[in-house]
């Protein structure tokens, strides 16, 4: 089925490595490169009236930032672990992924975390947010210990990739609330939730400096 409608989309104009297709819904990455205009998401909608179209400014912003990650760490033709999760980070990492078959010719495989062979994937995506790694960054400060960022690769020797390490928690939160969406809220450590509260009243975009000086450092 989502090849008709993928070919349909292309037939009348719609680039669809900018969008996403879950179930019977279209989530646009880029309006503007995917160029689904309204007059287009009527004819759309004619052919296939069971759909729903969205757009979100909040989702738009979120695909945009990890593009610029996934430009650096994805290889054309990868096959890409996704562990079956109910999250709410989970289901975004899936919907950023998804165009990404057209845009590179990936493979998303979706697997227990107790029922994969590392032989049968290329990487594995991982839904930690800039929240989470900065959390993580605070407390290795906070106990005395040495800073080390998230690691690149499994004891197995695959590599991992964060498609949301520069996403804050708050941005996917308001997505959801906006949307009703039904999932799993991600646990976070409160502590270091706290300090970085507190921090942000006196310094702009703090998760990102912290975390862009921690890659500097490192």
């Amino acid at each position: 089925m989502n090849g008709e409608i993928l070919k349909f989309l292309t037939n009348i104009g719609v680039d669809t490595r900018y969008i996403s297709i879950y179930k019977k819904f279209i989530f646009i990455n880029n309006l503007r490169f995917s160029k689904f205009s309204r007059r287009r998401e009527e004819q759309f909608l004619g052919k296939y009236p069971d759909w729903e179209v969205l757009r979100s400014k909040d989702f738009q912003k979120i695909c945009i930032r990890a593009s610029r990650v996934l430009s650096q760490c994805l290889k054309p033709g990868e096959k890409i672990l996704l562990f079956k999760n109910d999250s709410c980070a989970d289901l975004i990492l899936y919907l950023i992924l998804e165009p990404y078959r057209r845009k590179y010719g990936i493979e998303i495989v979706c697997k227990d975390k107790t029922d994969f062979s590392a032989n049968e994937v290329d990487s594995i995506a991982l839904s930690h947010t800039l929240d989470q790694e900065v959390g993580n960054i605070i407390n290795q400060m906070i106990k005395g210990l040495k800073i080390r960022l998230s690691d690149m690769r499994t004891q197995n020797g695959i590599k991992i990739i964060y498609p949301l390490i520069n996403i804050p928690d708050s941005w996917i939160t308001a997505w959801i609330e906006k949307n009703d969406y039904k999932c799993r809220s991600t646990p976070v450590d409160e502590t270091s939730i706290d300090l970085i509260r507190f921090l942000e009243q006196y310094i702009p975009d703090v998760r990102e400096n912290i975390l862009k000086s921690t890659l500097i450092l490192s």
